[in-house]
Order: structure tokens, then C-alpha cells, then sequence
């Protein structure tokens, strides 16, 4: 498969426009501009060190998406996925607050994996097996995880301790760079490593062949001996765990506690990160950072009240830039030529 086949056009812009904040911050950064000047909180570290752990949740969303997106299983219960796993990781860590602070916090990744991995598999199973309309599914995974954790939670509960950052030896000296990607917490560096994990699974083994066959010619797929339905049915359950892990992320990582409906919406923007990445793993995370930069630059502008704005308009950008970028793209990406397609194979009643 070409270069230009890999790397679609929304792809490369979404890359290019997180390098682009990159290197502005750096410009930004090391030359000797007032602390409070309207560039310093544009991009100064903080608010690349926000963007970052913005960024986070949506890629691992967005990379789930595309988990089960590739191999045709259309997944908008990306939110509800992460709020279960958010859930699941803080029931445990509250469970286990007496065990030593590493092993309750690993055992409450072990939860959201878990929990995120059980709605993938519920997912896979209406929509293949049952036949569910795949976007009523993904929605019945939203209002199920809304409920079910809202009607659990007890807000008496307290998860003591997070995740702390890991400063990489060497790397996390290098100026402005060092304090953004190699100073954070396990989690962040889980998450930059499996976007690249995915894409050569993706594009470079035999599972990914496969899983991309599922999605674009499952038929052909079936003729060479693929079973469609079990390439999907693993996918969206891995799906499932990585959107889990996601929403572990933000009690076991970043808040330290859950919130009722504390995803916000993320998983929606997660889906159009993976859109505006045209379901390339590089792209996504691309897209994932511009739309985390617009969270840190609400988060910047609401603590330095440099602009006489009311609050809630700056608190709706991330939302209208999401709304904007996926508008811009309608007709201009195009999904797996199976996806939301039920796949039955002869004499098969699946």
C-alpha cells in the first residue's frame, strides 16, 4: 500500500497542524517574551501541557473508533465505553485504597480495561449476531452507561492517589519539549505509544490486512479464508478496552475522582478526530490535538481573563471547532466501503 494510500489528505493536515503548534510553541517559548503576553498564553508550556493531557483521551478514544470502524462495526458508543471504564477504574481504586498506591492504581486500569472490553463485545454482539441497527446500538451503550453509573455512584466515595508523572532520564531536560512529552504519567505515554502500535498493525501485519479486508471487501475477505465476523468481533472488543482505558485515564490519571458524566461529550469529538483523520491512526491523533489545543486554550484564556468574553462563549470553542471541522469535511473522507453493513456468510445465520 502507497505512502498517499496511508496517508490521506485530512490525515496529513491534521499531523500538520499538530507539528505546527509544536514548533510555534518552542518559537514561542524560548524567545524572551513578557510572561503575560497574549502569545505566552496562547501557546506557553501550560497550555501545551493541557493540550497534551486533553489530547489523551480523545486519541485513545479516537483510536478505538478506528479499531472498530476498520473492520466495519460503526461505534458512536465511544462515550459510553469511556464513561463505564472511568467508572469501573474508580469503584476499584476506591476498593482497593488500603493496597500500595502502584498496585490499587494498576488494578483500576485492569477495571476500565475490563469494563470498556465487556461494552465492546455487548456492541459486537447486537450488531453482528442480532443484527442491531449498529447507531442505535452505540447509542443504547451511551444511555446505558449515563444510567447504570449515575445510578451507582455514591459521591461519599474517595479514590485516594493518581497516577504521577515519570520524568524520562535525559529527555525530560530537553527545553520545551522535555517538559511537554517526557515528564507525564504513565497513561500519556501508553496512549503516544499505541497510536503508533496501531498504525503498524494496521498497515504492516497480517491481523491488520485482515481487519481492513473486514471492513472494505468482507466478501472477498470470506473467499480467502477470513472469518469476517470474528475479525470484528475482536476488534471491537479491543475497541471497547481502548476506549475503557480512556476513560481510566481521567479518573486514574488526570481528576484522581469520578464525576457523573465527567467524558462530556468526549467520546463524540473522539469520533470526529477519527473523521477528520480518515481513520488513519497518525491523522486521528493529528486531529485529536487540535482539538485538545482548543480545550487548552479555553482553559488558558479563562485563567489569565485576557479577553473580555463571557466565560460560556469561551467554554463552547472546543465544541464549535469540532462542529466546524467535521462540517468542512462532508463528501471530502471516505469510511470503509462495509462499515455498518451486516455480514453473513453462506448457510450462516450470523
Amino acid at each position: 500500500m502507497s505512502s498517499a494510500t496511508k496517508f490521506k489528505r485530512t490525515s496529513i493536515i491534521g499531523l500538520g497542524i499538530a507539528l505546527g503548534l509544536l514548533v510555534v510553541g518552542m518559537i514561542v517559548n524560548l524567545l524572551p517574551l513578557p510572561h503575560d503576553s497574549f502569545w505566552r498564553v496562547l501557546f506557553g508550556v501550560g497550555t501545551l501541557n493541557f493540550t497534551l493531557r486533553a489530547t489523551i483521551p480523545l486519541a485513545l478514544g479516537a483510536m478505538a473508533g478506528i479499531l472498530c470502524e476498520r473492520t466495519g462495526i460503526i461505534n458512536i458508543g465511544i462515550e459510553g465505553m469511556m464513561l463505564a471504564g472511568a467508572f469501573a477504574g474508580f469503584v476499584v481504586k476506591v476498593m482497593t485504597n488500603d493496597w500500595p498506591l502502584l498496585i490499587s492504581l494498576l488494578a483500576g486500569v485492569a477495571a476500565a480495561l475490563a469494563a470498556g472490553a465487556l461494552m465492546g463485545y455487548i456492541h459486537a454482539l447486537f450488531s453482528i449476531k442480532f443484527k442491531m441497527d449498529q447507531i442505535i446500538s452505540g447509542t443504547f451503550l451511551i444511555i446505558l452507561a449515563l444510567g447504570l453509573t449515575s445510578y451507582l455512584f455514591n459521591p461519599d466515595w474517595v479514590a485516594e492517589g493518581k497516577f504521577a508523572p515519570i520524568a524520562l532520564p535525559g529527555l525530560s531536560r530537553i527545553p520545551v519539549i522535555g517538559d511537554i512529552f517526557f515528564n507525564n504519567p504513565p497513561i500519556t505515554y501508553t496512549a503516544l505509544i499505541l497510536v503508533v502500535l496501531l498504525h503498524i498493525g494496521l498497515f504492516h501485519t497480517r491481523w491488520g490486512l485482515r481487519s481492513r479486508a473486514a471492513g472494505e471487501h468482507p466478501r472477498a475477505a470470506d473467499t480467502l479464508g477470513v472469518d469476517v465476523n470474528r475479525y470484528r468481533y475482536l476488534n471491537t472488543t479491543l475497541g471497547g478496552m481502548v476506549a475503557g482505558l480512556a476513560g481510566g485515564y481521567l479518573v486514574l490519571e488526570a481528576v484522581g475522582q469520578f464525576q457523573e458524566g465527567m467524558t462530556a461529550g468526549r467520546g463524540f469529538i473522539s469520533l470526529a478526530a477519527m473523521i477528520f483523520g480518515n481513520w488513519m491512526p497518525f491523522g486521528a491523533l493529528g486531529a485529536a490535538t487540535l482539538f485538545g489545543y482548543t480545550q487548552g486554550v479555553q482553559n488558558a484564556l479563562l485563567l489569565a481573563g485576557v479577553v473580555d468574553i463571557p466565560r460560556h462563549f469561551i467554554s463552547m470553542l472546543p465544541y464549535v471547532v469540532t462542529i466546524i471541522a467535521v462540517a468542512g469535511l462532508v463528501g471530502r473522507v471516505r469510511p470503509p466501503a462495509a462499515e455498518g453493513k451486516v455480514y453473513e456468510t453462506e448457510g450462516s445465520s450470523e
